[in-house]
């Protein structure tokens, strides 16, 4: 691979600068030994001593060929718990701080970006819905790039976007707010150097003592200017604080501190440019200097490239060379000298942090902000847990006794088996936590029940060995060759239903929306676990009883014994029940219509209140307020710090997907005049309107004032002083509303034509204070009468400290791309089928299973819906159903459950009939009647975590638990019932019937 020649780097650890110059950075010798001997012990520990250990034990154990064995069993077990004995060590907790907990469990913190505006309109960009799309999904990219973070990204109101980020940790909030604001603009240009370019050098040596001239032109064309060095946060020093002789850099302010600009050329032809534009990924990568950011472009950027780098490449006898300064975001991170030509591939180094690597990679991945963001957040705020403290009790409470009673279930039918399959049980949770954490996972009150459901799910893989060795024991096979028989003949049916299954969650992930792709990770690893302890440390585990003697026996309880029902006789009346039931379904769902929809994927309005005197408890507000507005609510505590003017505010917001606005307000004002909880109301105090002066009147030693002058000098102004907290972008709307109904002829909105900022208040003054400023299209008047009006209308009603509609956390794209990425997985399952089974007509038949129990599920929503309010509904704990972010979790674990059912039928319908070129219904009867007993126990173990959860999980998991609960049912159903006669009908369609006798 190309590359560019190593820079020099910030030697803030010496105390020197920074030169471009051949020489490299070495670390002190004692921190490379010492780190050279962390890292050796780490190696050691982790790979070196399980694999000891197994030896060891099989020695002791007087096994042959089980050491290694035992060591790979140890050494993944090590991998598991990594991160909680590392966690331990460093704060005394096993669990505290290593899983991370979503806004549902944790709550976290709320930021509010402002476009800016004046920037958007400078660079040619409008604000508007289609750019602030792009925004948001830009920005989601960023902070959210694996899909597991569970951060919330969406557009508020016409110019604003809403980021919640998971937990309250101040670290990772300022690094979050450091990715949304990044303009991840990537640029490389030649630095100025006398040799290359003697004309540019003189030029920019007489603006040597100008810094306020930023550019150098020739003729009427830009062709270089000075760009700002960055600082690295660590040091608080500029990256670069000198360079070589030949290039010119020359002391500024920067970001308000005493900085540097370098001199660099500027290519006049945006074509020429080599930009971001042109890049395919970045990535880390280590070298020599340590972590780097790797980088490729594609053709046409390769191309440019390698033409820039040829041009600058090292001339004979020159001993400086050229260097490349590498602009991101506006600013040069690096400027390493330019050794041979480079074309697609390339990196980047400099004085970064790891953090900043890994912010870098996100950012240039995520691509440039199309217009820039206001660097502070218009507000700030800490939100609580979006779920009651009864809620989430309820669901962890469910959780456990779900999986207690899993492993209940367990030994109770299985009995020593069942002993060896919850220990394998107890490894996959293990191993799943310890992954999870690794990747920095976000867990949600759903994502932990699809966790504890999975391992629900992690049984089947058990019940389909420990079938098959009673199958092998009821044949009269000895004990060893029934569990080497046993493991070996379902080892096929195992893979085939987990691999389908993985097959999924990699094209969720790939082409999926971020809840789906949190969801497809949680997936893989899941299965992949699921499998590994299963299959691998389940066989060790019998070898070893079975060889030392200490198993004798298997004896395992019997349920269902021999059938011999004739399942495909009935398939008329399942299939035509099945129709009835998706057209009641569906028909249901599209009567319903947009009432289907949760807030995730609705919108609507949210409006922000504040209590006076006695405060309520979060959870009745919810209650009273879901009382009155329905379920489909979102509430949410902030805590506003000083960040916002003034000491730390109580505010409660709501979220709706009503999207009136006053007629919201009104019904919370309502609410709560019928209780001895208080909404505050506003006191404005409004300062004289008084005119702007322009620098160029203040110099002319003028005064002015009036109307006339306002509009001669640049605008008018006024203080406006509030009791109560107040965003400073909320009381802009609000006034921009009140000036649009005084003069709606001239202003239009008006929003364009004033700013609103806090000033300092006294203090011996109580509430906050605002700046407002309007340009000089506003007339004095007008201004005067807009802020009275905004007097009348705040202290005529309740305080609402925001009043706004919020974009769904779900775009209708992503919605797409959901479905698309459901419909790709499909067809490659049939792929894969058609590889495995030697015919396409398998595969098609488990996709026919899989979009009739979607269907079925879904229509069950809105069948549940209807019922909620009846006898039978109340009786069922039914309730008016959303579909929202936990039940899409919800259909795509249906979708593999469904999928890993009717494989496992597949799997003996295929050994059933060997090489028959025809299926018969005799011998799918035969396959269904001895997969039977794995099916239904299967599924009652799953469904035992799935009842736990809907009966006792709270409000929080009661919608999931539903969905799955129908979904495992109609799976189970329809791989006996549907998946099975769609077979037969497709391999025989085109087989000649059998001649009458």
């Amino acid at each position: 691979m190309s590359r560019i020649g190593l820079v020099g780097w910030l030697l803030a650890q010496t105390g020197g600068a920074e030169t471009v110059a051949d020489a490299t950075m070495s670390a002190a010798p004692e921190a490379s030994s010492a780190l050279g001997w962390i890292a050796l012990a780490v190696l050691v520990g982790v790979i070196v001593v399980p694999f000891a250990v197994g030896q060891f034990l099989e020695r002791l154990l007087r096994l042959k060929d089980v050491g290694f064995r035992i060591g790979v069993v140890l050494f993944t077990l090590t991998i598991g718990l990594g991160p909680f004995v590392t966690n331990y060590a460093r704060t005394g907790s096993f669990t505290q701080g290593v899983l991370k907990f979503g806004i549902d469990l944790a709550g976290g913190t709320n930021l509010v970006y402002l476009a800016d505006v004046e920037q958007a309109r400078r660079l040619g960009k409008r604000v508007d819905a289609e750019t602030m799309d792009r925004m948001v999904a830009a920005v989601r990219n960023r902070v959210a790039p694996t899909g597991t973070e569970e951060v919330t990204v969406r557009k508020v109101g016409d110019d604003r976007i809403e980021v919640i980020v998971p937990g309250a940790d101040q670290e990772k909030t300022e690094r979050v707010k450091r990715q949304i604001v990044n303009l991840g603009s990537l640029e490389f240009s030649i630095v100025v150097n006398s040799r290359r370019h003697p004309e540019l050098y003189a030029k920019g040596q007489e603006q040597l003592s100008r810094p306020e001239e930023k550019e150098i032109r020739i003729g009427n064309v830009v062709r270089a200017r000075w760009v700002p060095v960055a600082f690295d946060r660590e040091t608080k020093r500029p990256k670069i604080t000198s360079l070589d002789r030949g290039e010119l850099i020359r002391p500024a302010t920067v970001e308000g501190q005493p900085g540097y600009e370098i001199l660099v050329l500027h290519e006049p032809d945006p074509k020429k440019r080599i930009t971001g534009d042109y890049l395919v990924n970045a990535r880390e990568e280590f070298d020599q200097s340590g972590p780097v950011v790797g980088f490729t472009f594609n053709l046409q950027g390769g191309n440019l490239f390698q033409n820039l780098t040829f041009e600058y490449q090292p001339e004979p006898g020159d001993p400086f060379g050229t260097k490349l300064a590498i602009v991101l975001s506006g600013a040069v991170h690096s400027a390493p000298r330019i050794e041979d030509p480079i074309s697609t591939h390339g990196v980047i180094r400099g004085s970064f942090t790891q953090h900043e690597i890994q912010e870098l990679v996100n950012v240039l991945n995520a691509g440039a902000l199309e217009i820039p963001l206001i660097e502070t957040p218009a507000s700030e705020a800490t939100v609580s847990p979006l779920l009651g403290l009864d809620v989430r009790e309820k669901g962890i409470t469910a959780m456990w006794v779900a999986a207690v009673s899993v492993f209940l279930v367990t030994v109770a039918y299985y009995w020593l088996p069942g002993l060896i399959a919850d220990f394998c049980l107890i490894l996959n949770v293990v191993l799943l936590t310890g992954i999870m954490s690794l990747i920095d996972a976000t867990f949600t009150l759903p994502g932990l029940a699809g966790f504890v459901l999975s391992i629900g799910m992690a049984v089947d893989a058990n019940v389909l060995i420990f079938e098959r060795m009673r199958e092998e024991l009821a044949k009269g096979a000895s004990l060893r060759m029934s569990i080497q028989n046993g493991f070996s003949k379902a080892l096929s049916t195992i893979v085939d239903s987990n691999l389908t299954t993985l097959i999924t969650a990699v094209v969720l992930y790939v082409i999926g929306t971020d809840a789906v792709k949190g969801f497809a990770v949680t997936l893989f690893i899941g299965i992949v676990v699921s499998m590994y302890t299963a299959v691998y440390v389940g066989r060790l585990i019998f070898d070893i009883l079975e060889r030392k003697r200490w198993l004798k026996s298997l004896k395992m309880g019997s349920v269902f014994g021999v059938t011999h029902i004739d399942f495909l006789g009935k398939t008329t009346v399942m299939v035509g029940l099945s129709l009835l039931l998706i057209a009641l379904g569906l028909g249901g769902i599209f009567y319903r219509g947009a009432d289907n929809l949760d807030i995730d994927f609705s919108g609507g309005v949210m409006v922000a209140f504040e209590f006076e005197g006695q405060q309520p408890p979060i959870d009745e507000v919810r209650t009273l307020l879901a009382d009155r507005l329905g379920k489909n609510i979102s509430v949410e505590e902030l805590s506003v710090g000083a960040a916002e003017g003034g000491g730390s505010e109580r505010l409660i917001r709501l979220r709706t997907t009503d999207e009136r606005v006053d007629y919201v307000s009104q019904q919370i004002n309502e609410v709560f005049a019928a209780t001895p909880y208080k909404l505050v109301r506003q006191a404005v105090e409004i300062g004289p309107v008084t005119a702007v002066a322009t620098e160029a009147a203040a110099s002319a030693g003028g005064e002015s004032n009036g109307e006339a002058a306002g509009e001669a000098n640049g605008g008018h102004q006024a203080t406006v002083t509030l009791t109560q907290p107040m965003f400073a972008v909320s009381l802009k709307e609000a006034l921009a509303n009140a000036l649009q109904s005084v003069s709606e002829q001239r202003y239009g909105t008006g929003a364009e034509l004033l700013t609103v900022s806090t000033t300092d208040v006294a203090a011996n003054e109580k509430g906050r204070r605002f700046l407002v400023e309007a340009r000089s299209e506003v007339a004095a008047a007008d201004l005067q009468a807009a802020l009275e009006t905004l007097k009348a209308r705040l202290e005529d009603e309740p305080f609402f400290a925001e009043k706004n509609t919020f974009a769904t956390s779900v775009g209708k794209e992503m919605r797409v791309t959901a479905i698309l990425a459901i419909v790709i997985s499909m067809g490659a399952i049939v792929l894969y089928l058609w590889f495995r089974f030697h015919g396409v007509t398998f595969g098609l038949a488990a996709c026919v299973a899989l979009v009739h129990d979607v269907c079925i599920t879904l229509g069950m929503v809105a069948i549940g819906s209807f019922l909620a309010d009846t006898p039978i509904g109340a009786a069922l704990m039914l309730t008016d159903f959303k579909i929202n972010l936990p039940m899409i979790a919800a259909f795509l674990t249906i979708v593999g459950y469904s999928l890993n059912d009717t494989i496992v039928v597949f799997d003996r319908i295929r050994e059933v009939r060997g090489k028959n070129p025809r299926l018969t219904a005799q011998m799918v009867n035969l396959s269904v009647n001895q997969t039977l007993s794995r099916t239904l126990l299967t599924s009652v173990t799953t469904l035992v975590v799935v009842v736990v959860l809907y009966v006792i999980g709270g409000e929080g998991l009661h919608g999931f638990a539903y969905c799955l609960f129908v979904g495992i049912v109609v799976g189970t159903y329809s791989s006996i019932y549907i998946a099975s006669p769609v077979l037969v009908w497709l391999m025989n369609r085109h087989q000649p019937k059998p001649a009458a006798t």
